[in-house]
């Protein structure tokens, strides 16, 4: 009796709803699958699987059973992938999820280079700033922006992420450079509206002095890359992560302001489900990923010169993303 051969067996049957599609998935015949499956029941005393003509069903048994024995299966396979990372090469799909305007700026070429590094890889990425559930959609890693809320995944930090105020120079030029942050207060604002408050911006300086400024919102956005866009034509003042605006700053086509202020400071993070093994082909992208991005990441360069000053000031809340 082979009970991880039941596992997949059962596994396979419950995800094609098929006992012939399951078969051909593991190349078996329908009939020595179709007996597992009854064995598995026998032994079990439960009934896992409704079956007519047509289709297969579980049970509420079934649907138990089978978060469980994915489970199991998964952790065998981190296992002995783990066992034998030091004499074998990096393999197998890696499932991912990331928010859409940082995956297309900074990790699509991370993920390619990735790959070139290890062409035994194959990446299925989800490029969306919906917030996915990695077990339920069986995801191996999510690439997170924010101040993480506890929970049974597991995370590792990957760089910082901090933000800055930013216009172009004719909008400077309309309503003139503000020398304090109450001085926004009013202005024409480029809002990110997936955010709580899009129109509220709290503020902190290192000598311990905090505020609320509040803009008002004349475009509000659900991506990021659309108010940058909207900034650069003059129509209002943004408050953005830095690798959202940190090229268009440094062309000039953005002037930030109000550079020594801490307008949030939060962190890229890997985050991934909390199982016993890691599969070493997650465990080497987070690795890698980390050696990339690091604590000084180039899209901090237009904030460089007061980091600094910046850290001293206890963050305000932090941007989600």
């Amino acid at each position: 009796m082979d009970r991880f051969e039941d596992l997949q067996t059962f596994v396979a049957v419950a995800e094609q709803r098929s006992v012939r599609q399951a078969a051909e998935r593991l190349d078996r015949a329908p009939s020595a699958v179709s007996r597992r499956i009854k064995d598995l029941e026998a032994r079990l005393s439960t009934q896992l699987l409704t079956r007519t003509t047509r289709q297969i069903r579980l049970t509420g048994a079934g649907e138990r059973f089978l978060v469980r024995a994915k489970r199991i299966l998964a952790e065998l396979q981190e296992a002995e992938e783990n066992a034998a990372a030091d004499t074998q090469q990096i393999s197998g799909e890696l499932r991912t999820t990331m928010p859409l305007s940082f995956g297309l700026a900074h990790l699509n070429t991370a993920i390619s280079d990735f790959m070139l590094e290890n062409p035994s890889v194959t990446i299925d990425a989800d490029l969306n700033d919906r917030m996915v559930h990695l077990t339920e959609n069986q995801i191996d890693l999510a690439v997170r922006i924010g101040n993480l809320a506890d929970s049974t995944l597991r995370a590792r930090r990957l760089a910082p992420i901090h933000h800055v105020v930013a216009a172009s120079k004719d909008f400077w030029a309309e309503y003139s450079i503000p020398r304090s942050p109450e001085k926004l207060a009013g202005l024409p604002g480029l809002c990110y509206s997936n955010l709580p408050s899009p129109q509220s911006w709290p503020w902190t300086n290192s000598v311990g002095r905090s505020g609320v400024v509040t803009v008002k919102p004349r475009y509000r956005a659900s991506n990021g890359d659309a108010l940058v866009h909207a900034a650069m034509q003059g129509l209002g003042v943004v408050r953005l992560p830095t690798f959202m605006v940190n090229e268009a700053i440094g062309s000039g086509r953005l002037q930030p302001v109000l550079m020594s202020i801490n307008w949030g400071v939060s962190g890229l993070y890997a985050v991934y489900p909390g199982t016993a093994f890691l599969p070493h082909r997650t465990r080497a992208f987070i690795d890698y990923l980390q050696a990339r991005f690091g604590e000084e990441p180039t899209w901090d360069d237009c904030l460089r010169a007061h980091l600094k000053r910046i850290a001293k000031a206890r963050s305000p809340n932090a941007y989600y993303g």
